[in-house]
């Protein structure tokens, strides 16, 4: 009671002061911060969390880079994963994290494919938001999609163990299905396709994809097969069921307005 306390009143008196601010994330940072994130009771971690999100700004968002201090970014992550209600840890992704490619990068590397999937999840959100975009953000988006983009043509092939009903739910493969997902819905919008239109690779990793996978249905009753029978909920709701409907809809996208890909496709 006597943490849970603390942190509330903590939380009270860095709401709108900077100084209060600073004097907290100096004694508190990272060490308190950790410490408290990774407590037993989950109002204790809810209320660190509000605390943290106060005290954040787009100069602190970058401490977070140091590899002493990126475990208070993971570990925040961890938490919204774990309690999906904790809005406080939502917002420190969606309103912190995601503002600073660099530190999202630094993220991933060291997340585990179910947690990649939970990030990617979020992005998906934020990018899916229908709101005027400002210069600085459209920057943001760009970067991220360079990123995602890579990530995609590294890893798209691993959708294929979906074939075999061992690795129904290969949590790798699902990865991949949210990196297409997130890219699908940046290239809907007008500020980052023409950036990834030009992007070497993605449309022709969009196009080897999309034929492996349909010859993958064709050769076994499987996943990708198009007169699959469905039996049951589970089955109709797999997320790979839509894969290659979204690898046509992004070289759709990237052939939109865009001759040299058309030609290509």
């Amino acid at each position: 009671s006597a943490l849970r306390c603390s942190l509330q009143f903590l939380g009270n008196i860095a709401a709108g002061n900077g100084d209060s601010q600073n004097s907290i994330w100096k004694c508190a940072f990272p060490d308190l911060f950790l410490t408290c994130l990774t407590y037993s009771d989950e109002k204790v971690i809810a209320y660190c969390c509000m605390v943290l999100f106060t005290c954040l700004n787009s100069e602190r968002v970058r401490e977070l880079l140091d590899p002493g201090n990126l475990p208070v970014a993971l570990r925040v992550l961890k938490v919204y994963k774990e309690q999906l209600e904790s809005e406080w840890s939502f917002l420190i992704v969606t309103d912190h994290l995601l503002k600073c490619p660099e530190l999202v990068k630094a993220l991933y590397a060291k997340l585990s494919n179910q947690e990649r999937v939970t990030l990617l999840e979020l992005m998906m959100a934020e990018v899916s938001e229908n709101h005027a975009v400002t210069s600085e953000e459209m920057n943001v988006f760009q970067r991220h999609a360079d990123f995602l983009a890579g990530c995609f043509q590294e890893k798209c092939e691993a959708v294929l163990k979906l074939t075999s009903a061992e690795d129904g739910e290969d949590e790798e493969a699902l990865v991949t299905i949210r990196l297409l997902d997130v890219l699908c819905e940046l290239t809907s919008k007008n500020g980052q396709l023409e950036h990834l239109q030009a992007l070497p690779g993605l449309l022709e990793t969009a196009i080897d994809s999309l034929r492996l996978t349909h010859l993958a249905g064709r050769q076994a009753v499987n996943i990708f097969t198009a007169t699959h029978a469905m039996t049951g909920q589970e089955e109709i709701s797999h997320p790979a069921v839509d894969f290659k409907s979204h690898l046509i809809r992004l070289i759709g996208n990237l052939c939109y307005k865009n001759k040299e890909n058309q030609d290509k496709v």
